[in-house]
């Protein structure tokens, strides 16, 4: 006994990497295309044995059965709590046939084929049992030599029996799992068949058929023409965004139109008062020609040996056109005035 351990315990490290390594890269074998794992005597195990850690030269083994049916999250965190109750465990998880599932509870949405290669692909499972039974036997329990049995611990009345599990506790086998509340296969069917208009009109705008769907003549035209009209409100919905996008984009561009034009009408302003303003350039510049104009007007000043031309000089009279130095136009007008009696008087000697 003692050189068998000691057998197993050489072999195990040989035998333990290829098993995780096998599990890790490929989906889980099922039971009837495989050799049991377990080399060593298989020998009764207590729970507190198994939390232990021992024994050293197996993993101590873990059934887990159920329906399976559209495989979830529920379903993931019960068989991770199988896997997880022992420090070395190997999980076995049995999944009933169509039949027996028919029989006994109601018709499943995945057929057995489904439902067993979704639990060859969940990482917490090391091997499948197909067609597995209903109710345990102690044939089925030696044959896969299964050392204790999760599911939670609820009783699961079937078959004509209170609790399928009843005997499984009795014999001190029986690890309680916990369930996951708010997700269940039944919780899913039952919001398909609550927006069970909504998933067929989805499914038939997919491209499938009334009749794959089961949909009658009348719902299939219904349900096309409300695919319509939710088509004509997406559209209707996007043309109203745009069209908001719009209206935010021409009020941004408006508001900063308003805003250079209120800085142009700033400097116009200001560029009209620096011309034309009280102390303004135009005024200076008004003066300035103002004088000119009247230095232009003013008479020189004739040198004294001027001849006379014969005319005495009491009774010559002045030239209309000579101004008086001493009294100069006071103002531009004043200058006008002065010319136009001027040429008044040039033409009444004429």
């Amino acid at each position: 006994m003692v050189g068998s351990k000691k057998h197993s315990t050489e072999e195990e490290p040989q035998e333990t990497p290829r098993f995780q390594q096998k599990t890790l890269t490929a989906p889980a074998p099922f039971a009837d295309e495989t050799s049991c794992q377990c080399q060593a005597p298989h020998e009764k195990l207590t729970i507190a044995q198994a939390r232990r850690g021992t024994p050293v030269d197996r993993p101590v083994r873990v059934y887990a059965d159920g329906i399976f049916d559209l495989f979830h999250a529920g379903h993931a965190r019960a068989l991770m709590q199988a896997k997880t109750l022992f420090p070395n465990s190997y999980l076995l998880v049995g999944v009933c046939s169509d039949d027996l599932t028919h029989k006994f509870k109601g018709f499943t949405v995945m057929n057995e084929t489904e439902r067993y290669e979704a639990l060859r692909h969940c990482r917490y499972v090391d091997e499948v049992i197909r067609d597995a039974p209903w109710t345990l036997t102690p044939e089925f329990l030696e044959k896969h030599k299964i050392d204790f049995v999760a599911h939670d611990d609820i009783p699961y009345s079937s078959a004509g029996s209170d609790d399928v599990y009843k005997h499984i506790k009795e014999a001190g086998m029986f690890v309680p799992t916990q369930r996951t509340e708010g997700i269940s296969t039944s919780d899913i069917i039952t919001r398909i068949v609550r927006d069970y208009d909504v998933y067929a009109r989805r499914n038939l705008q997919r491209g499938y058929t009334a009749k794959e769907l089961n949909v009658s003549f009348i719902n299939e035209k219904k349900y096309r023409f409300q695919n319509q009209v939710d088509k004509m409100k997406e559209k209707v919905k996007n043309v109203e965004e745009k069209s908001k996008e719009f209206v935010y984009k021409v009020e941004e561009k408006s508001h900063d139109l308003i805003q250079k034009w209120e800085e142009k009408s700033r400097e116009f302003i200001g560029n009209f008062l620096e011309l034309f303003g009280p102390d303004g350039a135009w005024k200076q510049m008004f003066q300035e020609r103002s004088g000119r104009m009247l230095q232009a007007f003013s008479p020189r000043q004739s040198p004294n040996s001027s001849p006379t031309r014969g005319r005495s000089p009491s009774r010559s009279p002045s030239p209309p056109w000579v101004i008086n130095k001493t009294s100069p136009p006071s103002s531009p007008k004043a200058a006008s005035a002065s010319l136009s009696s001027m040429s008044e008087g040039d033409e009444d000697e004429k």
